[in-house]
């Protein structure tokens, strides 16, 4: 769990120093978010749940915490979590793998609600 708190808390302050820096570039970035992740033919879980996969594949900590949870959010099983994570591993291999591990413990901390959300 000290690692989820670690990355949380990392995540809320460079949010927040980027804000207070006014960057245009990352404004942007927090607009392209939310346009992405809204229904449309994709479902937001089914959205989620590809960007975990994506996080597992290129190995980016932060990005597997956020979109695990946001993928429960949107009403993903653990299977469902499990089997894009397998897609990812079929991709990225040991580095996927690594990555995976994350996921689980986001799981399981938000199953035994023992979980501080890794929302800003």
């Amino acid at each position: 769990m000290d690692f989820l708190r670690m990355l949380t808390l990392r995540r809320k302050k460079a949010h927040s120093k980027f804000l207070k820096m006014d960057s245009k570039v990352y404004k942007a970035f927090l607009d392209l978010e939310k346009a992405t992740y809204r229904e449309g033919s994709l479902s937001i879980k089914m959205k989620e749940l590809i960007a975990v996969g994506i996080s597992a594949a290129v190995n980016c900590e932060s990005c597997i915490q956020w979109h695990t949870e946001y993928a429960i959010k949107a009403g993903a099983t653990d299977q469902e979590i499990l089997e894009a994570l397998e897609v990812a591993i079929e991709i990225g291999g040991g580095r996927a793998v690594s990555t995976s591990r994350i996921a689980l413990e986001v799981m399981e901390n938000l199953e035994n609600k023992d979980y501080e959300s890794a929302a800003y």
